[in-house]
């Protein structure tokens, strides 16, 4: 295993991001790992400063995938476009256009089901965001929302997925999330009520397992992909962002 890059699930070190990792150094299934320095997950970063952006642009990224509202990116705009135009930005809202329509579509889910009701009801929309992942150039390249937890979570298992990456690593994943934010979202807002912050950066384990249980009941992720419309190509080049 290729660990130049660091430890499988370890927050990056890009200042001012709390849950910043690359999705490579998993073990997968038949026994290999996923591919370092192609497909890399973040919370806002709207939050970066300059040293921030430096080592964005240092670690390699090319393009930038961001997955908030419109609401979310007018209230907080991404500083990529303007301090590293060399990037190429993209915004596709993952959770239907705006957030008063997810709130009707999701119905308050319950965190150990809400991958799934994302998989069942924001088809479209994420076949939109995994064809921008399938037809970007082949350097790095970077999803976020605002956390990093739960839409970037649910590209990033998906994706681990299709790259057969153990059940075991993608629930890490997930759920490592709110680990990486604990701290730093409990300084970030002292007036807060504790419990609360808790609560709302809780990623459960059952979530993921729920969320590949789920795959397997339509055929597996490549069905599940192929239902949505992604092509036989675009599966093909998801999957080969992780894999030799």
């Amino acid at each position: 295993m290729d660990t130049a890059a660091g430890e499988p699930g370890r927050p990056l070190d890009f200042p001012d991001l709390l849950n910043a990792r690359d999705l490579g150094g998993y073990p997968t299934t038949d026994g290999g790992y996923t591919r370092w320095r192609s497909l890399l997950r973040a919370d806002d970063l709207a939050q970066l400063s300059e040293l921030g952006l430096q080592a964005l642009a240092d670690y390699g990224v090319r393009t930038i995938l961001d997955l908030r509202w419109p609401e979310e990116a007018a209230r907080y705009p991404s500083p990529v476009p303007v301090r590293l135009p060399q990037l190429r930005y993209a915004r596709i809202s993952l959770l239907t256009y705006t957030e008063d329509e997810w709130r009707l579509r999701a119905r308050d889910a319950a965190k150990e089901l809400w991958k799934c009701v994302v998989l069942e009801h924001v088809r479209t929309e994420l076949r939109h965001v995994l064809g921008f992942i399938a037809a970007a150039p082949p350097e790095p390249l970077l999803f976020h929302c605002v956390a990093g937890k739960d839409r970037t979570g649910l590209i990033a298992a998906l994706l681990l997925a299709l790259a057969d990456a153990t059940p075991e690593a993608i629930a890490h994943d997930y759920t490592v999330s709110g680990d990486n934010l604990r701290e730093g979202y409990l300084r970030r807002y002292p007036d807060a009520e504790r419990e609360r912050i808790l609560e709302a950066l809780r990623c459960p384990v059952e979530g993921a397992y729920n969320m590949l249980a789920f795959l397997e009941r339509v055929g597996g992720v490549r069905a599940y992909l192929a239902q949505i419309g992604l092509s036989a190509d675009d599966i093909a080049r998801l999957r080969a962002r992780l894999r030799d």
